[in-house]
């Protein structure tokens, strides 16, 4: 599913280069439900980026679910990032005017018929419990509703990768691990490959892997470690 190969990224602060990432190589499997962990500055965010064609290597090899992304045009990255990644942000990005069932409707494939987006819709919004608040507008929920909602949008066409950047951070505890469990048991009902950014290691543990930045990231360039997608069970941090 993901493939990297001496992926070099970093940016230009006040006139210099600083190197964020250096990944020597780093490969998941397609179903895998893997946590990243590691201190803010530490280059997740950035990984989930470079994973989804926002943003672009300065080197290396990128390939995810079969397309090599370090060859993509940005008009091709922003097809692939429509069709085949689903992002979830810790801000939900609903649209405010707009209902629960509208702004899942945005990300439907556009070859759905009207009762093949009006079936899928039922089920999802049944599926999260919120069957009765679809023609609720996101300010009518509650943040961990809105969270739900943004889950579907991102779900519901069953992109082959779903990237969740810190998608309970500003949620209370309860309602984060209740949103953590629904995303990784539809992730792994759908059989979609998930990688998730969270800063909470409780949380991170109820990943079947979890894999602290530091261990995914050389400490060098030219460093030959090979670094893996973490172990099974393996604690974060």
């Amino acid at each position: 599913m993901i493939e990297m190969k001496q992926v070099i990224k970093s940016f230009v602060v006040q006139g210099r280069r600083l190197p964020i990432l250096s990944i020597p190589r780093w490969t998941v499997e397609a179903g895998e439900r893997i946590a990243l962990t590691g201190p803010s500055g530490s280059g997740k965010s950035s990984l989930l980026h470079l994973l989804s064609g926002v943003m672009t290597a300065d080197s290396g090899d990128i390939f995810v679910a079969g397309h090599a992304l370090h060859r993509f045009t940005e008009a091709q990255r922003d097809r692939f990032r429509a069709r085949q990644v689903g992002y979830i942000f810790q801000d939900f990005h609903l649209l405010p005017s707009l209902t629960a069932r509208q702004n899942v409707a945005l990300t439907m494939p556009g070859n759905w018929s009207k009762r093949e987006r009006n079936e899928q819709e039922e089920a999802w919004f049944e599926r999260i419990g919120l069957a009765d608040r679809r023609h609720h507008l996101p300010g009518q929920l509650s943040r961990g509703q809105q969270q739900r909602v943004a889950i579907v949008r991102a779900l519901i066409a069953k992109p082959p990768l779903v990237l969740a950047d810190e998608p309970t951070g500003s949620l209370d505890w309860e309602t984060a691990r209740s949103i953590m469990e629904l995303l990784l048991d539809l992730c792994a009902a759908e059989k979609l490959t998930l990688v998730t950014v969270t800063h909470d290691l409780h949380l991170a543990q109820m990943y079947p892997k979890q894999l602290h930045i530091a261990d995914l990231n050389a400490k060098r360039r030219g460093d030959e470690a090979t670094a893996g997608s973490g172990q099974e069970g393996e604690q974060a941090g």
